[in-house]
């Protein structure tokens, strides 16, 4: 077996990143690279690769939870309506990541995708970035930080009024809702998401 591949006491292969924590676990093989293809969902999934940039994902998922409490379950129509006050509490809250341009950008995000509701909405502008094939990593080392669709993604988001949308940020983004498939050759997730083929 490739060694970034681990092999679970249940028989499972596993990347090395999801085959020691068990949060971390459960995340790789029931969420990870799942598509999502509602409003809500890609709106949050987004925000939180925004707070996960320079940190690990596993403190993102422990404090999911209590972002979900903070930013009103990720609500668009409610995090748009946030102000300066909810800005400071937010500031205050040790249960979520407080980082004030991380905190401000998930409104201004909040209000970008509300904006969006008119043309083509958030989850066809996302999708609309689905390369034509998915990448079939069989090390951690052939996995990409970005693509050139990740690129271009982050570059019309940009241009559509959203923040913390950079490049990286957005294929990890497109890796967590399958709009990629990054789950490495050989392990059990591949494939599973059911928008591409297992091989």
């Amino acid at each position: 077996m490739d060694p970034d591949l681990v092999l679970g006491e249940d028989g499972l292969a596993r990347p090395r990143w999801a085959a020691v924590d068990p949060l971390l676990q459960e995340y790789y093989d029931i969420e990870w690279g799942m598509p999502i293809r509602e409003e809500a969902g890609l709106y949050e999934r987004m925000c939180l690769e925004g707070f996960q940039a320079g940190l690990s994902w596993a403190t993102v998922l422990r404090k999911r939870p209590r972002f979900r409490e903070a930013f009103a379950g990720f609500d668009p129509d409610a995090v748009a309506a946030f102000g300066s006050e909810d800005v400071e509490r937010l500031m205050g809250d040790p249960g979520i990541i407080r980082n004030r341009r991380k905190i401000e950008a998930t409104i201004t995000n909040a209000r970008a995708t509300i904006a969006l509701r008119d043309d083509i909405g958030l989850v066809d502008l996302l999708w609309s970035f689905q390369p034509a094939e998915t990448p079939a990593p069989r090390t951690m080392a052939e996995v990409a930080s970005t693509s050139p669709e990740s690129i271009a993604m982050s570059k019309e988001l940009r241009r559509r009024g959203f923040a913390f949308v950079g490049p990286t940020t957005m294929y990890a983004l497109m890796e967590a809702v399958g709009i990629v498939d990054d789950h490495l050759v050989g392990s059990h997730r591949r494939g599973s998401s059911g928008v591409w083929p297992t091989a």
